[in-house]
């Protein structure tokens, strides 16, 4: 239980990638952490593949001061996400503090709108490439990485590499 103690924000919206948000959120838990589920506002959603997550709260409800990280699977449902600016609003205020903030896949949208990824080696899905680069990230092209308080996954094929560097990345974070 190697993460005992910490409190982690893993978000949903409607279209979400199954596996890339049902993975991470059991490798946390399994590592001890608390794992909160939230999204513009409270709510049952569906993934792309048909499987269902259950947003307990509100992202504006969360203060960036209560938790140690947050997770941004990808799928369709990052879209959404980065129109609400109390997710933006949480994952900036994450990410300014020095806390970890994960992304995999389509997830860079989230951290595009909330302007962090300027200066950073960034991946995801080969979709979101030029909105990446366009945003002032340096593309590479690597299963998952960490850059500075930011972890990396690209696609549902890398979520074991993903989940190992955001386990390893929460291990070590202050």
């Amino acid at each position: 239980m190697t993460l005992q103690g910490k409190r982690v924000v893993v978000l949903v919206e409607e279209g979400f990638e199954d596996l890339e948000f049902w993975v991470p959120r059991m490798r946390l838990e399994e590592a001890g952490a608390e794992v909160i589920v939230a999204s513009r506002k409270p709510g049952t959603y569906r993934g792309k593949h048909c499987l269902t997550a259950t947003a307990t709260v509100a992202a504006k409800d969360l203060s960036p001061n209560d938790v140690d990280a947050v997770v941004v699977p990808g799928g369709w449902a990052p879209d959404k996400l980065r129109r609400d600016p109390g997710v933006l609003d949480l994952v900036r205020g994450v990410y300014q503090q020095g806390k970890i903030v994960a992304s995999i896949c389509h997830g860079g949208w989230v951290l595009i709108s909330a302007g962090i990824v300027a200066g950073h080696r960034a991946t995801g899905s080969v979709g979101i490439r030029d909105d990446l680069i366009n945003a002032g990230a340096t593309w590479v092209d690597e299963p998952a990485f960490q850059e500075g308080n930011l972890v990396w996954g690209r696609v549902v094929q890398d979520i074991p590499a993903f989940c190992r560097i955001l386990i390893q990345a929460l291990e070590q974070a202050k």
